[in-house]
């Protein structure tokens, strides 16, 4: 295998969390609207507690 770039893992599957805001503002939920747990000026989806919860369950693998 090269390490180029060219040879990728397709089914990684990423697991990065935006970091975690120290007080308001906060960002919205791109889903619900409400206020989430990280700051206003992360660059990316951002979801609620809630909207996280139901996502991971969504996506989980049933086997």
């Amino acid at each position: 295998m090269s390490d180029n770039g060219t040879d990728r893992d397709y089914c990684l599957v990423r697991t990065e969390t935006p970091p975690k805001a120290d007080g308001p503002p906060y960002a919205a939920c791109v889903l619900c609207q409400e206020p989430t747990e990280y700051p206003e000026t992360y660059k990316g989806i951002t979801l609620c507690p809630t909207c996280e919860w139901r996502e991971a369950e969504r996506t989980a693998c049933s086997g």
